[in-house]
């Protein structure tokens, strides 16, 4: 009985409070959604389905601590640069071109699985495991030290990040990004570096928007770009003048959004049609059905679930968890921002899912392993002596 309290007391309860409020606005948003479609799959049971096989993902995750996954990294990493590479390599009847991407295998009795969703949380793996083992056999800082670490980092993200290029999944690309930009500025490595380098990248990627919007021809005859290419660009910067192609569902978002106004206009009364709106655009289902309410609440909520993901980076005193944190939070807070920007105009339309609330099988059930990893870490967490506040599993 004793061991079970104490098994019981480990467990992260807060995570899961949050988690399951996640999974009742996605069934309310899904179901929503799915109705004013009238689509002939039933989005909401598979949904419901994905978060118990999640579930049961989380289960598996608190069989490991720190220690084995930093043991199992490569393997890992291993495994997803292997399916991606078999993505490529594969015929078309199990691995389909959707919308100009081969990003998916079609499995008989399962659905669609996309490996990239879960190669994200391996890099998170891999990664922590880099810095650890780097700042483990150096531990004197040097420029030079920090540079060798910021090429192991950049070499061990080029592989996957050129995997998904070649599908090509911009979106995900972005995701990988923001992942190894989080993970580079927790690192310990040198300001003198990250400075310059972060101000390298931010000119260019300035720079190239700049000739997109003014100087499009230019890219198109030294780089063979084509202009269509842009259109995302452009219908994003002025979606009324390509209302009827490429600036669609961002036009059809913001009037669901906007119309939702304060307080919405209630369970399933949506009136705006914004095709495969239980996918990307879910949060404009649930702008229009709850206005400004519904939609500060989904934010709150992950708020809240980023503010618990830094708390457990703070609380632990290992530092492989530590990165490991950092990791998803940048992936989720990626996710975040650019999804829901995409749907408000604020950026441009990625094909990016809402963690934990848009539909899609592959992409939840790679957050839920990322969720596993902090899990195991406040379950697994060992207090010693002189060591910081222990992790409390009861608080946020």
């Amino acid at each position: 009985m004793e061991k079970t309290e104490k098994t019981l007391d480990k467990f992260d309860w807060s995570l899961t409070l949050i988690l399951f409020l996640f999974f009742l606005v996605s069934c309310a948003a899904i179901y929503s959604a799915q109705a004013a479609a009238q689509y002939e799959e039933n989005f909401l049971m598979k949904q419901v389905f994905w978060y118990v096989v999640g579930a049961g993902i989380i289960a598996f995750s608190l069989l490991f601590d720190s220690e084995q996954f930093k043991r199992l990294s490569w393997t890992f990493y291993g495994f997803g640069i292997f399916l991606l590479l078999v993505l490529i390599v594969a015929p078309e009847s199990i691995a389909p071109v959707r919308n100009g991407a081969k990003s998916w295998f079609i499995l008989k009795g399962i659905g669609s699985i996309q490996p990239s969703e879960f190669i994200k949380v391996f890099l998170i793996i891999t990664l922590g495991k880099i810095i650890s083992s780097h700042h483990e056999y150096h531990q004197e800082k040097s420029l030079r030290k920090d540079f060798i670490l910021l090429c192991k980092l950049g070499f061990a993200t080029a592989l996957p990040l050129g995997l998904i290029m070649k599908q090509p999944d911009l979106g995900t690309a972005l995701v990988i990004i923001s992942i190894l930009t989080g993970m580079i500025l927790v690192s310990g490595i040198s300001w003198k570096i990250i400075f310059p380098l972060y101000g390298f990248g931010a000119t260019i990627a300035g720079f190239i928007l700049y000739l997109v919007i003014w100087m499009p021809n230019l890219l198109e005859k030294s780089l063979g770009v084509k202009t269509y290419q842009f259109n995302r660009i452009y219908s994003w910067i002025d979606p009324q003048n390509h209302g009827s192609s490429s600036g669609y569902h961002l036009v059809k978002s913001m009037q669901a959004i906007g119309s939702g106004m304060m307080t919405g206009k209630g369970f399933n009364g949506r009136e705006v049609y914004i095709p495969e709106s239980h996918t990307d655009f879910i949060f404009s289902v649930i702008g229009e059905e709850y206005g400004f309410v519904g939609g500060a609440f989904v934010i709150s909520l992950f708020f809240l679930l980023i503010f618990h993901l830094t708390k457990t980076a703070l609380d632990t005193n290992d530092p492989f968890n530590t990165y490991i944190c950092a990791g998803v939070i940048s992936m989720i807070t990626f996710h975040v921002f650019q999804n829901i920007g995409m749907t408000i105009q604020v950026l441009p339309i990625t094909g990016i899912p809402l963690p934990f609330i848009s539909y899609g099988g592959s992409s939840l059930m790679g957050n839920m392993f990322a969720m596993g990893l902090i899990y195991s870490i406040r379950y697994h967490h060992k207090n010693y002596m002189f060591s910081s506040k222990p992790l409390v599993g009861a608080s946020f």
